[in-house]
Parts: structure tokens; C-alpha cells; sequence
């Protein structure tokens, strides 16, 4: 023992010097209860600035290409031939360290996609939910293995939008009711190019209270979730613009997207 050490047991009292090893276990007893504390810490401060949203819709409805315009990320052309089976991740990052990860659930009807709405909704819930619908005007999608051009009528693929609502609606309404705090949920109305003077109307159609099949699938949700934890809004959106005589040009959907990235920055408390 140094004689530093000893000069420091002998002032002591001999009550202190016997709680001297007890401090010391609560000192290292507190540090290990940092230190396994910190990933839990640092994770939820992630979830506050990086809050996970998931991104839901039938297959073709352009779910990866408004992601990619939200990350500000050049679009996968045969990506958006083709669609993906496999969940994909894609993260926005802004100002004052605020941003979104999201997670782009398939669209087809495969093992992928139910394994990837498990996760979004069960195994590690998300914050909030960007469904995206495209008014009957989602890209026809080949069947896994075959082969030749795909066909389908926009009163189908309204029907196939409904379906495919009315499964996700379920995940979502279970996800809620389990939750201590609200959620959010946008409807994202895509392609409105193709209907540019219709815009008011359509989104009225995916509108809570509006009388549409949509909408009564929404106000089922609401019943189901309870109003107070969900919250939902309806936003137009394009994800493609073109020159001054496009439908849509590349200004106003660019104004689009930042609209809902902005409504998103809101209902995540970074406004």
C-alpha cells in the first residue's frame, strides 16, 4: 500500500474507513446502470428525431418513388417497372438533426409483405403510417412468374385499393389500441397528373366522413382505434412534374411533396 493510501486510512474515522468499499460498489454500480441504460436512451432520442413511418399501399400505387422524392433520392426506373419484394429502407435527414426513416412495405400480395407488415406494426411498431392510393390509376403488375404485358381496368384496381386498405386498416387499428400515445396516419393520393382537375374531388373520395367504400373503411378505423389515438389527414401528392404545360409541373409537385413532408415534420413534433 502506497503511503499516500495509508495517510488517507489513518485520518479517516474507522466508521468511514468501513464504508469506503461500500461507496465504491455504488459508484460502479451507478456507472454500469448508465452504461446499460444508454441504448435505450439513445434509442428513444432516435425515435424522437428519426421517427420510423411506415409506407403501406397495393403494389403500383408509386409508394417507392414518393419516398424517393421525400429523401430527395434518384428513383430505381426498373425498380418502378417491376416493384420491389422486399421491405425497403430509406431515410430523410433536414435540419436541426430532425428526419425520417422509412420503411417501404411491398405491395404484392407475397411471404415478404406479411413479414414486413409484422414488423411494422407488431414486432417493432412505427410512429406513424403513410398509406399511399392512387385513384384506380396503380401501375398493373404481372403475377410472380409469369410472363407478357399486365392488364387491369381502373374499376379493378379500385377494388384491389379497397382490399388492400381493408388489410392494412386492421394492422394499423391493432397497432393503436396497444399504444400509450396517439399515432398518425396520412392518405397519400398519388398520380394526380392523371387527373389534375379532379384533384379536390378525388381527395374527397379518401376522406374520413365522405360516404365513399374508402371512407367508410376509414371511419371503421377510427371506431376500431378510437378517435383520440389516431390521427388522419389526406394529402394529394405527385411524384413525377413536368415542364410548364404538364399537367402537373415539376414545380407544384415539388410543392406537393414538401406539403407532406412538412405536415409529417408537424405531427411529429419537429415544427
Amino acid at each position: 500500500m502506497s503511503q499516500t493510501s495509508s495517510r488517507i486510512r489513518t485520518i479517516l474515522p474507522p466508521s468511514s474507513r468501513a464504508a469506503l468499499p461500500a461507496i465504491g460498489a455504488t459508484v460502479a454500480g451507478g456507472v454500469l446502470t448508465a452504461l446499460a441504460s444508454a441504448p435505450d436512451k439513445l434509442g428513444r432520442l432516435m425515435r424522437d428525431r428519426y421517427p420510423m413511418v411506415a409506407v403501406t399501399g397495393m403494389t403500383g400505387v408509386g409508394k417507392s418513388q414518393l419516398v424517393d422524392r421525400l429523401t430527395r433520392r434518384a428513383t430505381d426506373e426498373a425498380l418502378s417497372e417491376v416493384g420491389s419484394a422486399v421491405m425497403e429502407r430509406r431515410t430523410r435527414r433536414g435540419s436541426k438533426l430532425h428526419g425520417f426513416r422509412f420503411l417501404v412495405v411491398p405491395g404484392d400480395n407475397a411471404a415478404t409483405r406479411l413479414g414486413a407488415l409484422d414488423e411494422v406494426f407488431h414486432d417493432e411498431p412505427v410512429d406513424g403510417v403513410i398509406h399511399v392510393v392512387a385513384n384506380g390509376y396503380a401501375t398493373p403488375r404481372r403475377a410472380a412468374g409469369t410472363t407478357g404485358a399486365a392488364t387491369a381496368s381502373r374499376e379493378e384496381q379500385l377494388a384491389a385499393e379497397l382490399e388492400d386498405w381493408t388489410i392494412t386498416s386492421h394492422r394499423i387499428a391493432s397497432m393503436a389500441v396497444r399504444r400509450y400515445k396517439p399515432i398518425w396516419l396520412v392518405i397519400a393520393v398519388t398520380k394526380t397528373d392523371l387527373y389534375p382537375h379532379d384533384i379536390e374531388q378525388v381527395v374527397r373520395y379518401y376522406s374520413p366522413g365522405s360516404g365513399s367504400p374508402f371512407a367508410a373503411k376509414i371511419d371503421a378505423l377510427r371506431a376500431l382505434a378510437g378517435g383520440a389515438k389516431l390521427s388522419i389527414d389526406v394529402l394529394a401528392v405527385s411524384s413525377q412534374g413536368g415542364d410548364r404545360k404538364a399537367p402537373i409541373s415539376e414545380k407544384r409537385a415539388s410543392a406537393m411533396v414538401d406539403a407532406l413532408a412538412d405536415r409529417l415534420g408537424r405531427l411529429s413534433g419537429h415544427a
